[in-house]
């Protein structure tokens, strides 16, 4: 039958009993299949990891620049990581890059959410965003770092105002005893000296 009408006698279940055939195109069959696959991995997503490199001291305009850059790298669906280059001294600061992190997490949040919270790697501090608003926790715990780091912050602020000022009182006290110093010196030197009196007079 499949001889007369010029077409295949394809076996497509061979352990049925009695096992079942199909008369079709097989060509035609297998060039629909390769199409399908093709359609398919048209639709897969993938996603790409794109990076944005930020400085601790970074300016308001490079900032602005280089988030605007993440939010598009979101709205096209990759994810971003964020990276905080730190150099020399600033290591010691290590807040500095976590309110820039939490800074971009927010801006952003209307496209991307955080999948890896700000961690150090070496001499960088990482932040890995996704496509995908950010979920009230997020938020809520963004904001609990930033107030600790702001409470962290006037606190070493008063730290230093209170220094400042024992310093300077210091100072006064020791200039106030050099004063009073100077000033013995001078009235010891006065009495030391031969008063009119005591001049001897000449015959």
């Amino acid at each position: 039958m499949a001889q007369d009408l010029g077409l295949d006698l394809v076996e497509v279940a061979n352990t049925a009993s009695p096992p079942v055939c199909r008369i079709m195109d097989y060509g035609k069959f297998k060039y629909e299949q390769s199409q399908k696959v093709k359609e398919s991995r048209k639709k897969a997503t993938h996603i790409l990891v794109k990076e944005m490199k930020y400085r601790p001291k970074i300016g308001p305009g490079d900032f602005d620049t280089k988030t605007r850059k993440v939010e598009a790298f979101l709205e096209e669906g990759s994810k971003v990581k964020v990276t905080i280059m730190f150099r020399g001294r600033e290591m010691q600061h290590p807040q500095l890059g976590r309110r820039i992190l939490d800074r971009v997490a927010e801006t952003v949040s209307h496209v991307g959410r955080v999948e890896v919270f700000p961690k150090q790697d070496g001499r960088n501090m990482v932040m890995v965003l996704v496509p995908g608003q950010a979920t009230r926790r997020q938020r809520e715990a963004a904001e609990d770092r930033r107030a600790e780091e702001v409470a962290a912050a006037e606190e070493a602020a008063a730290a230093e105002e209170a220094a400042a000022e024992m310093a300077g009182a210091a100072e006064a006290s020791e200039a106030e005893a050099t004063q009073a110093e100077e000033m013995t010196d001078t009235e010891e030197t006065e009495a030391g000296s031969t008063s009119p009196d005591e001049t001897p007079q000449t015959s």
